[in-house]
């Protein structure tokens, strides 16, 4: 999602900075998905928002494959109405089943099909979908192996304009932090980490103990737990534990304010991280496919993050954080390490590209 509402904030903006006709995104997401809540809080940037069928066709059961079929040549004649009815020059992709019946329709209709790869290896929607898809852009050119020569091409990260702009002197005023100490920010992503709380839970009076501040984002699902556990802690220590279930428009600050952050390795790391150069502590989640571990190595093996495997963060979180903490030379180091992979442009280089897609070959 994120890389989807980036790209069309860089869409609008290009297109009005060149005094071209404006722009209609439309928007097409899975009927129950997570999508609607994050559509309606980007306000007027898309025209249209729709929903079609979809499921998943892989690592489910026969009966499962025989529904989401179903729902896919459902999803297929949706989107065929929704092209009739909105007539679009280009179709672009960021991943998920409901991209299917969507590709599939357009491809039906001769519209051409760009794809934006978020992680490093793409999963198997993509996969399959880049056989339809004219161009791949990708975060990082490592991801060229795992496609046709000449397919793909190198953008970053596309960050949103709350990202791109955050400041740190902004986020210390925001966020009530103590310019004079360190900052830690500890999150799971958008939907929280269970393993990352508990054990983080487990050593917050000591990190507190040691002079740091945290910014420590549960998700909904702990947001109970970690509110209970800031309560018991003494009040000298509450004031520097900023416990939030979610930040969204806040998230580029928090960024900002940190000087080192423990997380899982999902695709934004990639790109938000190097932004801000942001040394890391990253956490795979164990239970799916490798793309975060992935992930995590391509950033562990420049110099900008250290790995920590899930079942170890119990033993090693504490001494990770302290160790770093406890050398600044190697702190900056890995600053400079990361700000080094940063790629601003990289959601308006992805505008001016699918503004100039035209519909010659597919």
């Amino acid at each position: 999602m994120y890389p989807a509402l980036a790209v069309a904030e860089a869409l609008r903006q290009t297109s009005s900075a060149s005094n071209g006709a404006p722009l209609a995104l439309h928007y097409i997401g899975s009927i129950g998905g997570m999508e609607r809540d994050l559509i309606q809080r980007a306000g007027d940037l898309f025209a249209s928002y729709d929903e079609v069928q979809a499921g998943p066709l892989h690592g489910v059961s026969a009966g499962r494959v025989v529904i989401s079929t179903a729902k896919l040549t459902v999803g297929i004649l949706q989107t065929l109405r929704l092209i009739a009815r909105y007539r679009p020059q280009a179709l672009f992709l960021t991943g998920g089943w409901v991209t299917f019946p969507v590709a599939l329709a357009c491809r039906a209709r001769n519209i051409p099909i760009a794809i934006f790869l978020p992680d490093i290896e793409p999963g198997l929607a993509i996969k399959v979908l880049s056989r339809l898809a004219r161009v791949i852009y990708a975060t990082t050119a490592d991801s060229a192996a795992y496609f046709p020569a000449g397919k793909v091409i190198e953008t970053g990260y596309p960050l949103r304009a709350d990202v791109l702009n955050a400041k740190r002197e902004d986020a210390f005023g925001h966020f009530q932090l103590d310019a004079s100490r360190h900052t830690l920010l500890v999150f799971g992503g958008s939907r929280g980490a269970r393993s990352i709380n508990e054990a983080f839970g487990a050593i917050v009076s000591d990190v507190l103990d040691d002079g740091l501040q945290v910014i420590h984002i549960s998700g909904e699902l702990d947001w109970s737990v970690v509110q209970a556990r800031r309560t018991a802690l003494p009040a000298d220590q509450q004031a520097r534990y900023h416990v939030y279930p979610y930040l969204h428009g806040d998230m580029g600050l928090a960024l900002a304010a940190a000087d080192l952050v423990v997380s899982r390795a999902g695709a934004s790391t990639l790109g938000e991280f190097p932004q801000f150069g942001l040394p890391a502590i990253l956490v795979p989640y164990p239970f799916a496919w490798r793309y975060q571990k992935v992930n995590a190595d391509w950033l562990a093996a420049r110099g900008a993050a250290i790995r920590l495997n899930d079942e170890a963060m119990r033993a090693e979180l504490l001494p990770t954080i302290r160790a770093l903490f406890a050398d600044p030379a190697r702190l900056a180091v890995m600053r400079e390490k990361a700000a080094a992979l940063a790629h601003p442009e990289g959601a308006a280089m992805l505008a001016q590209r699918l503004i100039a897609i035209d519909r010659t070959t597919i």
